[in-house]
């Protein structure tokens, strides 16, 4: 007879040291106990304390937080990876924005962090057929954090929104793995077509605070969009554009400019 295989811990350096982070907070912020211990200390893994946080966040007269984190607890155990990319962005973030001290913050207070692992969920129920589930998730997300993303659009991970106040990002919209943006972009259309209508923004292009990139348009690899920029047409690997309309500017000048979070643009531009 077979003999049963003793049970093995899974070991989360990543969740431990949240965990650290939020004993830490507590014994420095005793009157933030309530909300830390009900957000992080009171779970035992990071998929159930971010299941928790978008329930509370979310829910409203319409839907109960009860429902909603059933709805995140259905989600996470269907599709792992939306663990992955949420464990992605939280280092992203970590990584990248410099008032980010303690992995223990995004989940806290970042609006950017929040709103991106709602979206995620959203976008669970649109592929599994459960469009007006989706669509209230984007409205609520929408409603709380002033980020309205199609719950259709393709986002991968790694992403770091940072501000967080107006992002759009339209239906037909993809994004691809560690791409930064600043507040008030909009990924969108040009028209009422109704097709493939949205920009494709692939891995390590950083978007730079209000800029607008409209239609079916491809943003290459590693590139930078300046601030303020209207971008109509497609950019190529490894360039800055800025401008209305954007025109090419100078090379990106870094190998990720999504990572460096470097804005300014070179003497010649």
């Amino acid at each position: 007879m077979a003999q049963s295989q003793p049970h093995v811990s899974v070991i989360d350096p990543v969740w431990n040291q949240i965990a650290r982070e939020a004993r830490a907070a507590v014994d420095k912020e005793p009157l933030m106990g309530g909300l830390i211990h009900a957000c992080i200390l009171h779970h035992q893994s990071i998929e159930k304390a971010l299941s928790y946080r978008v329930a509370a966040k979310l829910a409203s007269n319409e839907m109960s937080m009860v429902v909603l984190r059933e709805i995140a607890d259905e989600a996470y155990l269907d599709a792992p990876e939306l663990i992955d990319a949420a464990r992605a962005d939280l280092v992203a973030i970590h990584q990248r924005d410099p008032a980010c001290h303690r992995l223990l913050q995004p989940i806290l207070y970042f609006k950017g962090y929040q709103a991106m692992q709602a979206y995620r969920i959203g976008h669970w129920l649109w592929s599994r057929e459960k469009r007006d589930l989706s669509y209230f998730f984007q409205m609520r997300t929408s409603e709380i954090f002033g980020i309205d993303i199609h719950p259709a659009a393709k986002i991968g991970k790694g992403i770091m929104i940072d501000h967080a106040h107006s992002i759009v990002i339209g239906e037909t919209a993809v994004v691809g793995d560690n791409v930064s943006m600043l507040h008030s972009v909009t990924l969108g259309g040009t028209g009422k077509e109704e097709q493939d209508r949205h920009p494709k923004i692939e891995d390590g292009v950083l978007i730079g605070a209000g800029a607008k990139v409209l239609g079916n348009i491809q943003v290459g690899r590693c590139s930078r969009i300046a601030a303020g920029s209207v971008v109509l047409d497609h950019v190529p690997p490894c360039k800055t554009v800025a401008g209305i309309p954007a025109r090419i500017v100078g090379e990106a000048g870094c190998d990720q400019p999504a990572i460096s979070m470097d804005h300014m643009l070179g003497k010649d531009a």
